[in-house]
């Protein structure tokens, strides 16, 4: 009993030590970094998504692509060791956020989607992170045909295409809460005003534009990995960057990547203008 309860004392103290960590003034800071990291890259996805809808080129429209704009221009190199680890600063705040801030939730359903969305988040965070810190280091990944080689394992027998159809489904419903959640300004309760004043106006009207442009970017994934598990074909599952590039197939393809590529470019201003009012 003795060793059972210095082991749950061990446990709680490493557990406050943690929460001190989450709550110090340097990691909120570095935290509201990562958002401003997120912000750049997609105000560099939105720019890529505009440049191939015009048909004036362009690159990979997602996050390596981005990143990979960014790796070559002056200075890069040192923007992406630093958002990387600003990112990764928010992936541990957001995982902090889901265990502590579950904790205080009193409801079995509020705790898990507590949970899951602060998670969610946080696993988002991480891989980006990860992800600009291996350009970083010189290295580099190709998304979109990460997305279709991963896509390829599953494709292989029909247990595995249900779950890529789960998967694309999924994908499906983020987009859509992505786009209520813009439509509904719920995105505000995301946020915290300064000084008792209220949100800028700009944080509104780029929350919502962006919020709506990123959702309709992401329907757009859900459907491909759809379409590639009905056609048991990998190379229809590619991402971000190749949802942008069919949009850029469809009659009017030019100005549904015009409303896209500017609404993921707004939703990166909101991003670091959320790094200023975001709850934390």
């Amino acid at each position: 009993m003795a060793q059972n309860g210095g082991a749950r004392g061990a446990a709680k103290d490493v557990e406050d030590k943690a929460e001190q960590v989450a709550d110090h003034p340097w990691m909120e800071k570095a935290a509201r970094a990562g958002f401003i990291m997120s912000g750049v890259v997609h105000l560099l996805i939105g720019w890529i998504a505009l440049q191939v809808g015009f048909g004036s080129g362009g690159g990979d429209a997602d996050q390596s692509g981005a990143l990979s704009t960014l790796a070559s221009a002056p200075g890069g190199m040192v923007l992406l060791w630093i958002g990387g680890i600003a990112m990764i600063a928010l992936a541990l705040w957001f995982a902090a956020e889901a265990w502590f801030g579950g904790k205080q939730e009193r409801e079995t359903k509020d705790v898990v989607k507590h949970v899951v969305k602060s998670a969610g988040k946080a696993v988002v965070y991480a891989a980006l992170a990860f992800t600009a810190l291996r350009f970083a280091t010189g290295g580099g990944s190709d998304s979109g045909e990460q997305t279709s080689q991963i896509t390829g394992m599953f494709l292989q027998n029909a247990a595995g295409r249900i779950l890529v159809g789960i998967a694309g489904l999924v994908v499906i419903g983020i987009g859509v809460y992505h786009v209520v959640k813009g439509i509904t300004r719920k995105f505000e309760e995301d946020l915290k005003t300064t000084g008792g004043g209220n949100v800028g106006k700009a944080v509104v009207v780029t929350g919502v534009a962006g919020y709506v442009a990123k959702g309709l970017a992401l329907v757009g994934v859900g459907v491909l990995f759809g379409w590639a598990a009905i056609g048991a074909d990998p190379e229809k599952a590619t991402g971000m960057d190749g949802a942008i590039k069919q949009m850029a197939t469809l009659p009017a393809g030019t100005v549904l990547l015009a409303v896209v590529g500017a609404g993921l470019i707004l939703y990166g201003i909101y991003s670091i203008l959320r790094s200023r009012y975001a709850s934390m």
